[in-house]
């Protein structure tokens, strides 16, 4: 697992050779410099013979190429920083825009059940950490490779036996970093899953916090953050700790190979074989041999966190897409309301059945009133009818056509749909209303937020038109956004109309405006409206009674009443006193 992450992170970075071409360059660039200074220090010291003979010359010239060397490695390592950073920054973008469009193109039901905070944490906090990861790898892999290659080559070329004493110590530093890492994986998978539960639980907390308060939840809602922090601190801690551990078990390794170094390196020099500046330089490389070792086991934990984030987004990425549409799929430019469903079956979980042997003919220019008790299938009739689900069995068709073989969004572009939740997004009131006709009029939106009453409480806000909506619409009242929805559907006049409580957070008074305005928009569109105050429904040509995802009761108002079955009952339960 761990390999295929790390070879599907690379394929993010290919696309940017010219940059991991300089950021190569830039890094072999600085080990060769950063080699050279051991080079000219030892070459100085060596011009210091003894008491009174010292080639000042000879130090002065390999100090003058000494602050040289440092200044180009000075601008290699910038050279390879910014390479790399720029590599980490567009390959983490990348995939965070790769599981954005995976994430609008996977079905209703995936976002149904998933927890939308957890999605938000893979999109914006697991992103970060692999494009965090990935420039540490890049920023300690490149120069880190090259230093030990370069190290051990030099070394081999003035004393062979000490650069072998080097590479039989190196493999005990890197097993036991390894042993670590190993068991360390899963550890640091934990976290990120809990960091990922802990947003959800913040992201639902902070968007009900009024019910949370008027429930008097808010010390339930404390225990149960204080569980999932005490969970991440546990995977956090134990992970912190066993990867904390490797880096001073490396340094202790390093240690040693430096002593080894230094000792053999003494011995050398004291037979001859080295000059007390080349002595220097061996104990220099040493050091500078075991530094990539040091700095890699250090970043570790950042390593195995941005694995762990990777897994998580490539989640989403690997999400299933929502069924495509049929090659030949049509896209009529124009829509009759003729809309027919026969034996549809759909349950969303196999074990518990909901709609069974569901039977319905629309005429053009109908409308649907849909009632019944909660549960009874009527948002679930609504989803189908705008394919955000497809049915188990049966078939739905508008116009002749089954949606099967319809473009879905040809499909959606012909309802325009009213929820008792609405959605309206950080933009100016202006750009909400005309969110479905973006190149509307200024005269089309405010026709529109007149024809749903908005346009005078609009004209209050601060900015009139151009004022910009909170996020969530916190700046609203429930009223005020679902008046914005309407006047967004009355600006697109769709050719069907879905209204889905549409009216339910306004106030009476308006809502019987809203209603007339509802009246001239329906007018010869074929319209689907549920309802669960059935005094808003009186008019419709045929009221369908749902019960347990089957068609119970239908007719018109007068003609169910007079059945005194199950729609009577209902009606009179509004008027009953217990």
């Amino acid at each position: 697992m761990k390999r295929g992450t790390i070879g599907r992170i690379f394929r993010y970075v290919k696309p940017y050779k010219a940059h991991l071409a300089a950021a190569c360059a830039g890094a072999l660039a600085y080990v060769l410099f950063t080699l050279l200074g051991p080079v000219f220090i030892g070459n100085a010291i060596d011009c210091i013979l003894g008491p009174g003979q010292v080639d000042f010359a000879g130090i002065g010239k390999n100090i003058v190429w000494l602050i040289l060397a440092s200044l180009l490695a000075a601008v290699s390592g910038w050279l390879m920083q910014v390479s790399t950073r720029k590599i980490a920054s567009y390959a983490s973008n990348n995939m965070r825009s790769e599981a954005f469009r995976a994430l609008n193109r996977t079905p209703l039901a995936y976002i149904d059940t998933h927890s939308h905070g957890d999605l938000i944490s893979r999109m914006v906090n697991d992103a970060e950490l692999v494009s965090e990861g990935l420039l540490q790898g890049l920023s300690q892999l490149l120069p880190g490779v090259a230093t030990i290659l370069g190290t051990l080559t030099v070394m081999a070329v003035l004393n062979p036996v000490i650069a072998l004493v080097v590479v039989l110590v190196t493999p005990v530093s890197i097993v036991f970093a390894g042993f670590i890492a190993r068991r360390t994986a899963n550890l640091f998978k934990a976290q990120s899953a809990a960091q990922g539960r802990l947003s959800g639980f913040v992201n639902e907390m902070v968007s009900g916090q009024d019910i949370v308060k008027a429930f008097g939840y808010t010390g339930q809602c404390f225990e149960a953050f204080d569980a999932i922090c005490d969970e991440l601190y546990d995977t956090g801690l134990k992970s912190v700790f066993y990867s904390s551990v490797t880096n001073p078990g490396t340094r202790f390794v390093n240690a040693v190979v430096y002593a080894a170094v230094g000792v053999f390196g003494a011995v050398s020099a004291v037979r001859g074989a080295i000059s007390v500046g080349q002595l220097s330089i061996f104990l220099t490389y040493a050091n500078q041999y075991t530094k990539p070792f040091n700095e890699v086991t250090g970043v570790l934990t950042q390593l195995q966190t941005a694995l762990a984030s990777a897994q998580r987004l490539f989640a989403v990425i690997d999400a299933p897409a929502e069924q495509s549409d049929v090659p030949d799929a049509l896209s009529p430019r124009h829509c009759e309301g003729r809309v027919t469903v026969s034996h549809v079956y759909f349950s969303y979980v196999p074990e518990t059945p909901l709609i069974e042997d569901f039977n319905l003919n629309v005429r053009p220019g109908q409308r649907i009133a849909i009632v019944g008790p909660t549960g009874c299938g009527k948002t679930t009739l609504i989803n189908l009818l705008m394919r955000f689900y497809d049915v188990n069995s049966g078939e739905i068709s508008v116009d002749g056509h089954p949606i099967t073989a319809l473009r879905r969004a040809s499909l959606r572009g012909m309802y325009g749909m009213v929820l008792q939740e609405t959605w309206l997004k950080c933009a100016t009131v202006r750009e909400n209303i005309a969110y479905g006709r973006p190149g509307a009029s200024e005269e089309e939106i405010q026709a529109a937020a007149k024809a749903a009453y908005a346009h005078g409480f609009i004209k209050r806000l601060p900015q009139g038109y151009d004022t910009v909506i909170a996020p969530g619409g916190g700046n609203l009242s429930a009223g005020q956004k679902q008046l914005l929805c309407i006047a967004r559907i009355m600006l697109c006049e769709p050719e069907m109309l879905i209204l889905d409580e549409a009216t339910s957070s306004i106030d009476t008074r308006t809502e019987m405006l809203v209603q007339r305005a509802f009246e001239r928009l329906m007018a010869g569109r074929t319209s689907f409206v549920v309802a669960h105050r059935l005094s808003t429904i009186q008019s419709a040509d045929r009221i369908l009674v749902m019960n347990a995802g089957h068609i119970l009761e239908q007719g018109t108002h007068e003609e169910l009443l007079a059945k005194q079955g199950f729609y009577a009952n209902l009606y009179n339960s509004q008027f009953a006193v217990e």
